[in-house]
């Protein structure tokens, strides 16, 4: 048996709360507190109250504040927490509580709730660009931005196209990564934006443009993100003119919000169906080096893998540290202009050529712990996949290390990873 509570509100249609219906109030409070809490509104057909009224469903006396009762069974434990709130919430009506002994309670993770619809999640009002925009001014807009991609509109206001980070890269020659590009010094910038500034928008934009209607459910939007492998969709209206833009961190911050604490309810011995852990979505084939590997072959190792990371272990398998092309540059910038030269020609880094005098030299002997960050945030292999898009959203992060009790490296887990353990979630069975 399992100690509960049963907290009984009876009131009517006509109860407000700052304006608001009584019923919605109560419920979006309670579910707010996400708690292991459930409850239900029921209206009555008929009944009265201290005052004298009455309420009733017959047609000659058509009732227009019929009697509502709000139900709500939640764990011993929690019952002041919520109790607190409601407290100041019933300006009419009588508030009661029971003792319930419940046999069981089971829920399920659904990771976002199916309710959410593409609207309430999207980033309004975003930022686009016209097809004879021209790439120098693209460029500016997303150093500007949190985001790698911008939609292209024609003169209606209708996406016609996308252009991101690998659209310019691959299209336009756009030498480094955007991030590397805004840590660059002022004369470097501009020489690369003169160098964009004679191309527009339409020559290397991504077409045709996959968008979602703002009405629609946002699991439909997840399922089109993962089949056509995109990172974001553009929003549209009705009209299908621009309204705004729908990436994979809108989703997680939705995630953060709504998701409930997982192991609170686990250890109130409810039972949970559906916990996707982090074990299960770890790429395990992520390249290790010892810290002694010399910097040279650590670029060599970027340049072929996929996950453009590096992960810095000792003998024993224990993560040391990580190295992408950032911790390069950081680490080579005050002394060595040619890294730019190494970064930005990436195929060609390992040919003596493009490591010309000293930087040639300086690759073979720096090693890898000479570079590599060492302060990481990391997470075990039975983590909660809402535990980890928590940290990957608020800390900004693209991938994030997986390591044992005894901190040996296991693999890594990315935003597309998680996305698609939620999203298997989500799909009813």
């Amino acid at each position: 048996m399992l100690d509960y509570k049963a907290i009984d509100i009876f009131t009517s249609e006509a109860a407000r709360h700052r304006g608001q219906p009584l019923t919605e109030a109560v419920v979006d409070y309670v579910r707010n507190l996400k708690i292991a809490a459930r409850c239900i509104v029921t209206r009555g057909i008929a009944g009265c109250d201290e005052s004298g009224e009455v309420a009733t469903v017959q047609l000659e006396v058509l009732s227009y504040n019929l009697p509502v009762r709000i139900y709500i069974v939640v764990p011993a434990g929690e019952a002041d927490r919520v109790l607190k709130g409601i407290d100041g919430m019933v300006g009419e009506g009588v508030v009661a509580l029971h003792d319930l002994k419940v046999l069981s309670h089971r829920t399920r993770n659904a990771f976002f709730p199916r309710r959410l619809l593409v609207r309430d999640v999207m980033t309004p009002s975003p930022k686009s660009v016209g097809v004879d925009t021209p790439l120098s001014d693209v460029t500016r807009l997303l150093l500007s931005s949190v985001f790698s991609g911008l939609p292209v509109v024609d003169s209606q206001d209708r996406p016609v196209g996308l252009i991101t980070q690998g659209d310019l890269i691959a299209r336009a020659e756009l030498p480094l990564r955007l991030g590397l590009l805004a840590e660059s010094d002022a004369d470097r910038l501009e020489k690369v934006l003169d160098h964009l500034a004679a191309r527009k928008a339409s020559e290397v934009m991504t077409t045709p443009v996959i968008t979602i209607a703002r009405d629609r459910p946002l699991s439909e939007a997840v399922e089109k993100m993962l089949s056509k492998g995109v990172k974001r969709l553009p929003v549209v209206d009705a009209d299908g003119r621009l309204e705004g833009m729908l990436s994979r961190l809108d989703i997680f911050r939705t995630v953060m919000h709504t998701a409930p604490d997982w192991k609170t309810f686990t250890a109130q011995k409810i039972e949970v169906k559906d916990l996707k852990r982090v074990g299960g979505i770890l790429r395990r084939d992520t390249q290790t080096v010892g810290p002694d590997t010399p910097i040279s072959e650590v670029i060599r190792i970027i340049d072929r893998d996929d996950i453009q990371r590096v992960a810095v272990v000792d003998d024993a398998g224990r993560l040391l540290g990580l190295i992408s092309d950032r911790d390069l540059l950081r680490y080579f910038k005050p002394r060595e202009s040619g890294i730019w030269r190494v970064l930005a020609r990436m195929k060609s880094a390992v040919e003596k050529e493009a490591c010309a005098g000293d930087l040639s030299r300086c690759l073979e002997t720096t090693r890898a712990a000479d570079v590599m960050t060492a302060d990481l945030i990391t997470v075990g292999e039975e983590t909660l996949i809402e535990e980890a898009v928590a940290l990957m959203t608020e800390k900004a992060l693209k991938r994030l290390p997986v390591v044992d009790a005894d901190g040996r490296f296991k693999g890594m887990i990315s935003r597309d990873s998680l996305l698609r353990a939620g999203f298997q979630t989500f799909e009813p069975r």
